[in-house]
């Protein structure tokens, strides 16, 4: 059975989520987190820079894979301490039919920075 929606919000709610696209440049185990969880720098360039963020997406990824590899993150929400760590950005991920999470990612390669529309 599907989800439900939630309730609309206008273009202009839109428009306010700064939604980028970033390479991820370290990436390194979490261990001190309460779910297994892997620490992640992304550099989205421009005024934008390296940001960094902790993600539970241990089962589909290791670390050393995720260097190099472009994601998708909003980067306007306020940061959060996540236990020793300040996450100052949201990887943005599905999940797939166990309920792990998958990365979003563009299909093609594309300039760090580039905000989704």
């Amino acid at each position: 059975m599907p989800e439900s929606m939630a309730d609309g919000i206008s273009y202009d709610d839109f428009e306010r989520v700064e939604i980028r696209v970033g390479t991820v440049i370290d990436a390194q185990p979490f261990p001190e987190a309460r779910k297994p969880s892997i620490k992640l720098w992304v550099e989205f360039g421009g005024a934008v820079g390296v940001r960094k963020t902790s993600a539970q997406i241990t089962k589909h990824y290791s670390p050393d894979r995720l260097i190099g590899r472009q994601v998708v993150a909003v980067v306007n929400f306020p940061p959060r301490q996540i236990g020793p760590f300040m996450s100052e950005v949201l990887v943005l991920g599905v999940p797939d039919e166990a309920g792990e999470v998958v990365l979003l990612r563009p299909d093609l390669k594309v300039p760090d920075g580039g905000r989704m529309f």
